[in-house]
């Protein structure tokens, strides 16, 4: 599953990261995107990019491009 396809609303748990951009894993790294963190879905962009999560008590907003090394479960 994907970020991008998911509501405000909905919830869903970081199962690990997809190879790709050692960047990007390093930026989500330091915002507290582990694996096995639950997360929700609290706001999308009215053009779909970014996305605003819920995790760990914070708000965070990625762009779509960084969050496609993310392999997503939802709950």
């Amino acid at each position: 599953m994907q970020l991008k396809d998911m509501k405000p609303g909905q919830k869903g748990k970081v199962k690990g990261f997809l190879p790709g951009n050692p960047e990007y894993r390093r930026k989500l790294f330091s915002l507290g995107v582990l694996p096995n963190t639950e997360f929700e879905v609290t706001r999308v962009a009215p053009l779909g990019d970014p996305v605003e999560i819920k995790l760990r008590g914070s708000f965070i907003s990625v762009r779509k491009a960084e969050i496609e090394i993310l392999d997503l479960e939802a709950l």
